[in-house]
């Protein structure tokens, strides 16, 4: 039941995954650049006082590291729901989610404004590992609870 539910989970976050990846370049910025947005409300002081142009200038600047920390975000979730879709098996797990981060990004050469990235895909990457180390972390300690 747990296999299936994590394959469910899976599949769904790969759908998710499409969505963004379809977005286009306008729609993509918007959505990175509202984060950026709310980084500086959150974290830099007096962030509401300073002038738009202060505020936009520090979103631009923001605005990769965000991309690609969205980018490791999403595949080191997609590593974990990989690994138990996959009852646990790391390099079926990581092969599967690299896989997926390589056909996202050729998805991404036909979505307008946007274009497929080779380093992207390596940072995808990373991300499906680490979320195969957070899972294998995890069962760890439930399995020491038991």
């Amino acid at each position: 039941m747990r296999k299936n539910v994590y394959g469910f989970l899976t599949i769904l976050w790969m759908v998710v995954i499409f969505w963004f990846s379809a977005q286009d370049a306008d729609e993509s910025s918007q959505m990175s650049m509202g984060i950026g947005e709310a980084v500086g409300q959150v974290f830099v002081e007096d962030y509401d006082e300073w002038s738009p142009e202060q505020q936009l200038s520090f979103i631009d600047s923001i605005e990769h590291p965000i991309r690609k920390a969205a980018h490791a975000l999403e595949y080191s979730l997609l590593g974990f729901l990989l690994m138990g879709a996959v009852s646990g098996r790391k390099g079926t797990s990581a092969l599967i989610g690299i896989l997926y981060a390589a056909g996202d990004e050729f998805h991404q050469l036909f979505v307008p404004g946007r274009s497929g990235q080779i380093t992207d895909v390596l940072i995808d990457s990373v991300g499906v590992m680490f979320g195969i180390l957070i899972f294998c972390i995890y069962r760890r300690i439930i399995c020491e609870k038991r």
